[in-house]
């Protein structure tokens, strides 16, 4: 058990029968009445976002997750297969589980699998990935000074803003927390 004090972001609890990973924090000392720390947490069962008020000094229960590093190998149907590195045992999560990563994911990329006692709970993705352009207008001579960016397409299918330069078949580095263009690759 551990006190609400202790929150961290990233962090994982059990609380009410579900697996929750601690996104945003804040402790907040009202000039009157008690404490408390208002947080928001992500169901790592089902993806949905909660807002949770908990009173300074709550004990909640620690989570032991398990993260296993494991290679996106393909789609078969619905579902998705993933072969554990060290002991190349295969496991199927359906897309339902892991729709919002699959925007990034690409075939032999390696990701860590969630795991709490066995049960598969999802797939952290690297901080950043290398995609290439499949679909943007193109970039006109003199527009690199601007400023300004144009939607592009990429190989997975998940669209991002990108400088007026960037072109077709151009490789880029894509930031998977806030899906947004850091650099050319």
């Amino acid at each position: 058990m551990i006190s609400v004090n202790e929150f961290k972001t990233g962090l994982t609890i059990e609380f009410d029968g579900d697996i929750w990973r601690v996104m945003d924090f804040q402790h907040v000392k009202p000039g009157k009445g008690a404490a408390f720390v208002r947080s928001k947490l992500r169901n790592l069962r089902s993806g949905n976002v909660n807002e949770k008020t908990f009173r300074a000094g709550e004990k909640v229960a620690k989570a032991q997750i398990d993260n296993r590093r494991m290679q996106y190998l393909y789609a078969n149907g619905d579902d998705h297969v993933f072969m554990d590195n060290e002991s190349y045992e295969q496991i199927e999560l359906p897309e339902k589980q892991i729709e919002d990563e699959l925007m990034f994911l690409k075939e032999n990329m390696e990701v860590h699998v969630i795991l709490f006692k066995e049960e598969v709970l999802g797939v952290e993705l690297p901080v950043t990935v290398v995609l290439e352009v499949a679909e943007t207008e193109p970039g006109i001579k003199g527009d690199t000074a601007s400023g300004g960016s144009k939607p592009a397409k990429m190989e997975t299918g998940v669209v991002v803003q990108v400088p007026f330069f960037v072109n077709v078949g151009d490789k880029l580095i894509i930031n998977t927390v806030e899906s947004e263009y850091v650099s050319r690759a």
